[in-house]
């Protein structure tokens, strides 16, 4: 039995001239490709990434790795320590924030905010992905980390825990400043992060138009957001996610949509105008809805407990290691997929939890395609001379 591999890594990516596929778990099968670059695409804008949500896999790449400026792309970070924030319950939606004279300064793409003024959590976050309000970014980031400092450090942090390795922020909100650099495939990382860690995040950056109130010293007024992601209503799949426009970064998006189950992440840089910007990605999702087929297995079924020789307990519980995924890029259909469990009808002590039992074996037109272990769920002791003595003892008393 091979080690184990652990389930988000790519075990193996496959890509053939004709057929392409990725493979998750804990073995893959053996063929050889070109790579996602390869592919013939007509993407105007000079960087590019097309990645398949679920497996992370990367089924297209133009220059994914050039460094470049990410203009308001960069908020995506900033909505996922937002999220986190969240999650271990640090703020909550209802929480009101205050906004300091830093953040009313800032310039670009914002809301208007004054010094002094409160808004909610939860408004906050719609001016920060409808209206990509720079003043909201800034706020925040003091709310949660008390300062624009120490909110980037966080960023960063959270961007090398992710493998960003391509990545520095400056500040939280992306206007063009010396350093503040990213690439098309840390965005995707980024933006992969945020759309499958926090799914909530589609239901405020697939609004179109919202009034939020501004009340201050000089009166109540209304003030409406409209979203900066065109795709929303040009792309019937469209569910979020991300634009960012400088001079220094030109036009950048990270454009995610949902077909049949599949999600995907269509990230952009550098276009020369808004419009090739939303045509580049939408090319990039035709590409990837056409070509691309995703089978999960959640292995979710019960195992029954295997009886174990020799041991101190009379059987031990099994598991499965975690799902299985498995991509093609060649518009196969994955329904013929099989499972067959490879498992013995005994256990023999001592066996070690975590230990391997056993493995589920997947195969697509009668040719293996991957597997995932089958563990043990505790440790089993051998049984020693007392215990023996002990079970005999017991048959005999009533």
């Amino acid at each position: 039995m091979k080690p184990f591999i652990s389930l988000f890594l790519v075990v193996c990516m496959l890509i053939s001239p004709l057929s392409g596929l990725v493979v998750y778990g804990e073995e893959a099968a053996d063929t050889k490709g070109d790579s996602a670059d390869n592919i013939s695409l007509a993407i105007s804008a000079p960087s590019a990434l097309l990645m398949e949500a679920s497996t992370g896999a990367v089924i297209y790449e133009k220059n994914a790795h050039e460094i470049r400026h990410p203009a308001s792309i960069t908020k995506i970070m900033t909505l996922i320590l937002i999220f986190d924030a969240l999650e271990k319950e640090q703020i909550s939606l209802t929480d009101t924030v205050a906004v300091s004279e830093h953040a009313a300064s800032m310039g670009g793409s914002q809301v208007f905010l004054e010094p002094g003024e409160t808004q909610t959590v939860d408004t906050m976050i719609k001016c920060i992905s409808v209206a990509s309000a720079n003043d909201a970014c800034v706020a925040m980031a003091e709310f949660i980390a008390g300062s624009e400092e120490e909110f980037v450090r966080q960023m960063n942090e959270r961007a090398k825990g992710l493998g960003m390795n391509d990545t520095t922020f400056v500040n939280c909100c992306g206007l063009d400043v010396d350093g503040h650099m990213t690439s098309a495939y840390d965005v995707a990382l980024m933006s992969r992060e945020l759309i499958t860690k926090y799914p909530k995040i589609h239901d405020y950056c697939t609004i179109w138009m919202e009034n939020i109130t501004h009340t201050t010293a000089k009166g109540t007024t209304e003030f409406g957001l409209t979203n900066t992601n065109k795709l929303i209503k040009q792309y019937e799949y469209a569910t979020g996610l991300k634009t960012g426009s400088t001079g220094l970064a030109k036009y950048c998006v990270s454009a995610t949509a949902e077909k049949d189950g599949m999600e995907l992440i269509a990230v952009v840089m550098a276009a020369p105008d808004y419009k090739i910007r939303f045509s580049d990605a939408a090319t990039l999702l035709n590409y990837g809805f056409s070509k691309c087929r995703v089978y999960e297995d959640k292995n979710e079924d019960s195992l029954s407990a295997l009886p174990i020789k020799k041991g101190i307990a009379e059987t031990v519980g099994i598991r499965y290691k975690g799902p299985f995924l498995y991509m093609t890029t060649d518009g196969a259909d994955l329904s013929g997929i099989q499972k067959q469990i490879e498992l013995s009808e005994t256990a023999e002590a001592p066996v070690e939890k975590n230990g391997i039992a056993g493995r589920a074996i997947y195969t697509l037109n009668g040719k293996k395609i991957g597997t995932v272990d089958i563990l043990y769920n505790e440790s089993v002791a051998a049984a020693g001379y007392k215990d023996y003595f002990f079970k005999t003892l017991l048959f005999f008393v009533p």
